[in-house]
C-alpha cells in the first residue's frame, strides 16, 4: 500500500453522511462494521476514488452522528483492508490495496465468494468462440491497411445498417459510427452537444453510468420522474419548457432500471413535444434486442422513424452479446455523423478493428445468434421472480418483458442498509440511490438475472436473510447459526 500522502481532493463529513444514506441495520450492536461496509461499497462503487481525503474523526463523528469510538473502529477496520491509509499530522485517505480486495465484485460465485447483484450484463452468447475463430483466419486482409476508421469498419457498419432497416427504418452505413461500447458513444454525444453548465434532461430512475458521464462534462442533469406505469410524458413536455434542456437522454426499450418499454402511441407524441421544443433526443437502445416475451423485430419502431432529423440512437453488443468486445455505435443524420466523427478525433481514432470483425461475423445472422441469449435469460428471470416470492415474499416487483432486471420495491427506506448488509452475506448490491440523478429511491433495488439459474437461487436466499436481518424479522426456519458469512 502507498502511505505517501495523495493529491486527492476532500470530501466534507456532510457530504460522507449523504453518499453514506441510511447505512446502519436497526438495533446493530456493531455499528463500526456497518460504517465500514458503507463506506467499503462506496469505494468499490467509484464514489469515493483513491486519494479522496477522508474528514477528521471528530467531523464525521458530528455529521453520521455516532461515537468517535464507532469512526475509529471502522477506519482501523478500512486500513487493515487496505482502503484507507492515514499518516499522523496529514489524515486520512481513500487508498487501494496492493493485493486482492477482501471483496472480489466482478466474480460470480457460488459458496462463500461474492456474488455479483450489481452488474446487469450477462456472460457471451453460445458460439463466442467460433466467432473469434472465424474472423481470425480473415485477419491477414486487414493486416496490410493502417488500421484506422474512424467511422468504423464497413462491414459492420453495414451489418447494424440493415438491423435498422430489418427494424422498419431506413438507414445507410453513412449514418452509422462505431465506438467503443455505448458509454464511448454516450461521451461522444455529450461532448458534440453540450457544455458545462448545459441541462439534459433524464429518466428518474436511469442508468448510473449515463448520469456520471452527463456530470463529467459538468452538465446538470434534469429528472423527470417515471410512473408506475412508464414515462410521464407531459411531465417531460413541462421539463422542456421549463428548463430547456440541450439533449434529452433516454431508453425506451426495457429501460434501465425499471424495465418498462414506450409503445409506439408514446412515441409519437414524444417526437411532437420534442419537434415543438427543438430539443435532440439522444436514445439508448442498448437492450432494445433483449425482448423476452416476443421478437425484436416485432416491436414498436426505433425512435428515429417519428423523428428523424431531432434523433441520435445509441446502440451496443455489450449486453446482447457481450461486453468483452467493446462495441457500440451511433446512428444519426450524415450532417451529425460528420461532426460527430470531426469531434471524435481529439479523443480517438477509432475501434478496435479485430472486435469489430467478430461482432460483423455475429450480426451477419443476429436472430439465430440471439435466440438463445433471449431463452437463457428468460428463464433466469423465472427463477429469480419465484425466489423473491419465496425469500422476500414482503418486497414488490413488475415482471419485466425484457431487459436484464427486475426493478424491485422494497418494504420500508432500507435500500443503502440492504446493501451494506448484503455484503457480510457474500452479495454485492447497487443500492436504489445509485440510480437517482441526486440520490434518492431508498425503497427500490435493482436485481439483474445475468447469472446461472443456481446462483440466482442462492443469492435470493442471501438477500431474504439480509432482509430480515435489517428489518429486525426471522425468516421462517432460520437462524442467526445458518446465516452465511462471505
Amino acid at each position: 500500500m502507498n502511505h505517501d500522502v495523495p493529491p486527492g481532493g476532500r470530501i466534507s463529513g456532510f457530504r460522507l453522511a449523504r453518499l453514506l444514506g441510511e447505512w446502519r441495520r436497526r438495533g446493530a450492536r456493531q455499528g463500526s462494521a456497518d460504517l465500514a461496509a458503507a463506506i467499503r461499497m462506496l469505494v468499490l462503487d467509484g464514489r469515493l476514488p483513491a486519494g479522496t481525503r477522508l474528514p477528521a474523526e471528530r467531523e464525521m463523528a458530528d455529521a453520521l452522528p455516532v461515537s468517535r469510538t464507532m469512526i475509529t473502529a471502522a477506519l482501523d477496520q478500512l486500513r487493515s483492508e487496505g482502503l484507507v491509509a492515514s499518516k499522523r499530522g496529514a489524515g486520512s485517505w481513500i487508498s487501494l490495496p496492493t493485493g486482492a480486495l477482501g471483496i472480489a465484485p466482478d466474480t460470480p460465485l457460488v459458496g462463500h465468494s461474492m456474488i455479483d447483484f450489481a452488474r446487469a450484463a450477462p456472460p457471451a452468447i453460445p458460439g463466442m468462440t467460433a466467432a473469434f475463430d472465424a474472423v481470425r483466419l480473415r485477419l491477414p486482409e486487414q493486416l496490410t491497411n493502417h488500421g484506422y476508421y474512424e467511422h468504423g469498419l464497413p462491414e459492420l457498419r453495414k451489418r447494424i445498417a440493415e438491423r435498422y432497416e430489418a427494424r422498419g427504418l431506413p438507414t445507410s452505413p453513412d449514418q452509422i459510427v462505431i465506438t467503443s461500447g455505448a458509454q464511448h458513444a454516450l461521451a461522444l454525444t455529450l461532448r458534440l452537444l453540450t457544455g458545462p453548465g448545459d441541462r439534459v434532461l433524464v429518466e428518474q430512475p436511469s442508468y448510473p453510468n449515463a448520469l456520471d458521464a452527463i456530470k463529467a462534462v459538468l452538465a446538470i442533469p434534469v429528472p423527470v420522474a417515471m410512473t408506475s406505469t412508464g414515462w410521464d410524458l407531459a411531465g417531460v413536455a413541462a421539463a422542456l419548457r421549463q428548463a430547456a434542456p440541450r439533449m434529452a437522454y433516454l431508453v425506451l426499450d426495457f429501460q434501465n432500471p425499471t424495465a418498462h418499454r414506450l409503445d409506439a402511441e408514446g412515441r409519437a407524441e414524444l417526437a411532437d413535444i420534442a419537434r415543438r421544443a427543438r430539443t435532440p433526443l439522444v436514445i439508448d437502445e442498448t437492450a432494445v434486442e433483449l425482448d423476452l416475451d416476443g421478437d425484436p423485430l416485432d416491436g414498436p419502431p426505433p425512435m428515429a422513424s417519428y423523428a428523424e432529423d431531432l434523433v441520435i440512437t445509441l446502440g451496443s453488443a455489450s449486453k446482447a452479446y457481450w461486453g468483452g468486445l467493446r462495441v457500440g455505435w451511433i446512428r444519426a443524420s450524415t450532417e451529425v455523423v460528420h461532426r460527430l466523427v470531426s469531434t471524435r478525433t481529439a479523443l480517438d481514432l477509432g475501434s478496435a478493428v479485430f472486435e469489430q470483425m467478430v461482432l460483423a461475423d455475429l450480426m451477419a445472422e443476429p436472430d439465430r445468434a440471439l435466440a438463445a441469449r433471449r431463452a437463457l435469460l428468460a428463464t433466469q428471470r423465472d427463477v429469480l421472480m419465484a425466489g423473491l416470492r419465496e425469500h422476500c415474499p414482503q418486497w414488490h416487483f413488475r415482471r419485466p418483458a425484457g431487459g436484464l432486471s427486475v426493478w424491485c420495491e422494497l418494504d420500508a427506506p432500507i435500500s443503502t442498509r440492504v446493501a451494506v448488509v448484503a455484503q457480510n452475506h457474500g452479495i454485492r448490491l447497487a443500492p436504489g440511490s445509485r440510480f437517482g440523478a441526486h440520490g434518492g429511491f431508498e425503497r427500490w433495488l435493482r436485481l439483474p438475472y445475468v447469472l446461472p439459474s443456481d446462483v440466482l437461487r442462492d443469492a435470493v436466499r442471501r438477500l431474504g436473510l439480509v432482509a430480515a436481518s435489517v428489518t429486525g424479522t426471522t425468516m421462517p426456519g432460520e437462524t442467526a447459526a445458518t446465516m452465511p458469512v462471505a
